[in-house]
């Protein structure tokens, strides 16, 4: 096997060199339209809150309890749609987007679609000392060790997370009964490729956990103006050399289908709070999320629902 050895200019790097300001050429609003057309779907309003879990575990737990069902109107070739009712309206789930591409894919038609508050539930390592385990971290930062984020904004080192989202789940997710920290998580592609060498550095700088969907999903919620929150459940970390790696925990799992209504509780709280009316108010500062670095206008406008809504496609 050969490869071919790059300039050292970051220039030719094509990660590095996405053209941010240009449109793309496939669209989100075009594969929605595709799936509408060959499964002749209407054009239904869903949740404006929805839950990417990314393990698929609590989604499992509900599904088996029958306490969810088919979101029918949800145009997507690759995954399904559940709704989940909590205090008087009706949350989205969506199971196994793993993964910053396959996250923001879907986050990306979840938008289209109308969804306003998109949030992720992760598992996750421990990074550093500073987060007992097991235990559960809001992200409110992430550092971008993964490539989806380089399509949507400017090189940088890290991208923040909407504050005052990260505020009501900071507030809602004790309801888990796990301890609970808000910072910095580090986002990568590769875990299998994770050093002791990031670990050290990273713990340096501040990171909680380390994940794969956060520095993408921020990077898209700045581009794109929309809102978005990660939750992490943090379940192992380097110390525990030797011991059996295991997602699961007594404590944890008798709080699933809290941590289930937890956080969309928080989304929704969050939406009824930040709108007048009806208009939600998302103004992504620039400061807000690029360290270091300023935003580029973005590539294109938000989009508004497509077609015409004639009743809850769930």
């Amino acid at each position: 096997m050969t490869f071919t050895k790059t300039s050292p200019d970051a220039s030719h790097l094509p990660l590095l060199n996405h053209p941010l300001h240009e449109p793309s050429t496939f669209r989100p609003e075009d594969l929605v339209e595709a799936v509408r057309g060959q499964r002749r779907l209407d054009a239904l309003d869903l949740p404006e809150v929805c839950v990417l879990d990314f393990d698929g575990d609590i989604t499992d737990a509900l599904v088996d309890a029958r306490e969810v069902w088919a979101c029918e109107g949800w145009p997507c070739f690759h995954t399904s749609m559940w709704a989940l009712p909590v205090g008087g309206f009706h949350c989205g789930l969506i199971a196994r987007t793993i993964g910053g591409p396959y996250a923001v894919l879907v986050a990306e038609q979840l938008v289209v679609c109308g969804v306003r508050v998109i949030i992720g539930l992760a598992s996750a390592g421990g990074v550093g000392s500073g987060l007992p385990v097991p235990g559960v971290v809001v992200a409110d930062r992430a550092i971008r060790d993964e490539g989806t984020s380089y399509h949507y904004l400017p090189a940088g080192e890290t991208v923040e997370a909407l504050p005052s989202l990260a505020d009501a789940l900071e507030a809602e997710v004790t309801a888990v009964g796990l301890p609970v920290r808000r910072g910095l998580v580090w986002t990568t592609d590769a875990p299998y490729r994770e050093t002791s060498g990031q670990l050290d550095r990273y713990s340096r700088m501040g990171a909680l956990a380390v994940e794969m969907q956060a520095a993408s999903l921020f990077a898209f919620a700045a581009a794109r103006n929309v809102a978005v929150g990660v939750v992490a459940h943090v379940t192992n970390t380097p110390e525990q050399d030797g011991e059996p790696l295991t997602k699961a925990h007594a404590t944890f799992n008798s709080s699933c289908f809290t941590r289930s209504v937890a956080v969309p509780t928080a989304s929704r709280s969050w939406v009824d709070r930040d709108r007048p009316g009806r208009g939600l108010d998302v103004t992504l500062h620039n400061d807000h999320f690029v360290s270091g670095e300023a935003l580029p206008a973005a590539p294109y406008p938000a989009s508004p629902p497509l077609g015409t809504h004639n009743g809850l496609g769930c």
